[in-house]
């Protein structure tokens, strides 16, 4: 704990940077799986292809793949993005398959009797009806690339990793634990938001 009284700026900055790359990833994330999430839940055997190869990707260790991005891409934080939106898409896959899966038939029955288009449909009934599921999705999504983004620390990405590393690099007990807990931190913090987001949505 002497350790992170005496670097709270250091820590602070670092938990800023972790942040970001977490936030910039799902974005890039969610752009992404929502498209593939919408032929999914639209197909089942198309949506079982891609649930599958999102399922394949999550299981490359992220040591194995960072590895390989930092041959085709270099170190950084570029490098760190990518890997992170690969690992985010199962979950946020999923969820998105998910929710719009469960909305209830009749609402979108009645969005049709109703003369509303295939867009005004997903956008007006079956996506507000989803949304507490995919919310679901991207709160697993964000907690997961929390806990990864630290093993992009390896590759000069920044973030928390990068107390983690330098520790383990100089033998110091202090960032290890310092980066670790505030990662920790983090993640309980993310999920704690994304979950009131949740309770909101279904009221």
């Amino acid at each position: 704990m002497s350790y992170a009284a005496t670097h709270l700026g250091t820590i602070a900055a670092l938990t800023a940077q972790h942040l970001a790359l977490v936030a910039a990833s799902l974005a890039i994330a969610l752009a992404i799986a929502f498209p593939a999430g919408l032929l999914a839940a639209r197909d089942a055997r198309l949506g079982a292809a891609i649930v599958g190869a999102a399922g394949v990707l999550y299981t490359i260790p992220s040591l194995a793949l960072l590895a390989a991005l930092v041959v085709a891409l270099g170190i950084g934080p570029h490098c760190a993005v990518v890997a992170l939106v690969v690992y985010a898409q199962l979950g946020l896959v999923r969820g998105i398959v998910a929710g719009l899966r469960g909305v209830d038939p009749a609402l979108v029955e009645a969005a049709r009797g109703l003369g509303l288009s295939p867009a005004q449909t997903l956008l007006r009934v079956e996506l507000p009806a989803a949304l507490p599921v995919i919310l679901a999705g991207v709160r697993v999504a964000a907690v997961t690339l929390i806990a990864l983004a630290t093993v992009a620390g390896w590759i000069a990405a920044g973030g928390l990793g990068t107390l983690i590393f330098d520790g383990l690099a100089e033998h110091h007990d202090g960032p290890i634990v310092a980066g670790a807990l505030a990662a920790a931190l983090l993640a309980i913090a993310a999920d704690a938001a994304l979950r009131a987001c949740e309770r909101a949505v279904r009221a």
